[in-house]
Formats: C-alpha cells, structure tokens, sequence
C-alpha cells in the first residue's frame, strides 16, 4: 500500500503495514495441523491389536492344518491296522470260538505282533510310540523284520507321542452294536484306536475303525 509521494512528486515507494508481510522470493505454506502424542499412541494400539489378532488367524490356520495332517495319517494308520488283524484267522486253532479273549504267553512274548496269528491275539493290545508289526518304530521297518533304507524313515520320535489300541469283544449275535458285559457269542468285534498323548499324558483320539465278525462253521460233508 503506498504512502502517497514524495514531496516534489516523486513516487512514494510501496511500504507493507504488517509486520508479517510474505517477502518476495520466499514460498508460504498454508496452515498444517501435525499429530497429538494421544492420536499417535491411539494408533499405534491399533496397529497392535490388529497385528495381534493376524498373527492369531495365522497361528489358528497353521494349528487346524496340522491336525488335518495328522488325522489324516491316523486314519491310514488305523486302517492299516484293522487290514492286518483281519487277514488274521478267527481263532486259534483246535480252541473254541467263545474261549476267552487274548494272546497266549508264547504269542506274547514275540517281538511286537510278529506271532499274532488270530484275531483274538490283539485284545489289549496297545503301544506307545506307535510301533509296526515287529515292534519297530513305526516308519522305520520294511515290513518283513528289517529295517529300510535311512532316507525312507520317517523324521525320528514322529511318532513318539501317537499310541495304537486295540480292542476285541463279545458282542450280541441279535444286535452286533451291542457289547456283551458277560457270556460269550460267535461274534466279535474289532476297534482300533489311534490316539496323541499329549505332555500330561492325555489321550486325543485322532482316527478309529470298528468290524464286527463271525465264526461261520466249516462246512460237513
């Protein structure tokens, strides 16, 4: 804004009335309103709690993944299983098909399952880790005694916390779901069970398989 002018006319020069007049050459910037400590602290909790909960579903995800893994693995365990005790006679022969139920103290005293050689062998039978049917660490055996090739194991202790279970009972010839508390019949039935122990020696079953069989006479000519 000018003044006016000088005397003896002379142009007046242009003279600011505010002491923070922008100066030219110097580039202004409009008025900004920077973040309070309590809106940074506000957002760093939620970052945090939403970081926290991620890492949850993560960790939920990765948990539920290894149980379909391991449920998995059990269910073919415990089909194996059944396939073996069922390619097995029904009995002891020259016994009875209602003799009481369980291996023989020779049958027994074999290495693993290896002289299990009828379906009632297996009453009772359990091991933990899970073992194959020479009482090898399971995964680890070729099948007929041996033991495979290193890099066709399993990782070791895989499988040092599964347990195998077997059980073998009477059940009633009109309604084979129902186990006999007492008595004897010419049906049976199998269940398998394959279960994880956890570090308080907790059961959680992972698979099972359940037969019911017959004694069927031989045929008389």
């Amino acid at each position: 804004m000018a003044l006016g002018q000088w005397a003896g006319g002379s142009p007046a020069l242009p003279v600011s009335l505010s002491p923070f007049a922008p100066r030219e050459g110097v580039r202004q910037f409009p008025n900004r309103r920077g973040f309070s400590l309590v809106e940074a602290m506000a957002a760093i909790t939620v970052l945090a709690l939403a970081g926290a909960v991620l890492i949850l579903a993560v960790e939920t995800s990765m948990q539920t993944t290894t149980d379909a893994v391991d449920r998995t693995i059990a269910d073919g365990l415990a089909q194996q299983l059944m396939d073996e005790i069922s390619l097995k006679h029904f009995m002891e022969p020259g016994t009875s098909c209602t003799d009481p139920l369980g291996p023989s103290g020779w049958e027994n005293a074999g290495s693993g399952r290896g002289r299990f050689n009828d379906t009632d062998d297996y009453e009772g039978f359990q091991a933990v880790p899970a073992e194959g049917i020479w009482g090898e660490p399971l995964g680890t055996g070729s099948g007929d005694g041996t033991v495979r090739y290193a890099a066709f194991q399993v990782p070791a202790n895989y499988f040092a916390s599964w347990r195998q279970r077997v059980e073998v009972y009477f059940v009633d010839p009109s309604n084979p779901s129902l186990r006999l508390t007492s008595g004897t019949s010419e049906y049976r039935a199998i269940e398998v069970t394959i279960a994880r122990l956890d570090d308080e020696g907790n059961a959680r079953p992972l698979a099972s398989r359940k037969k019911v069989i017959a004694y069927v006479p031989p045929p008389t000519y």
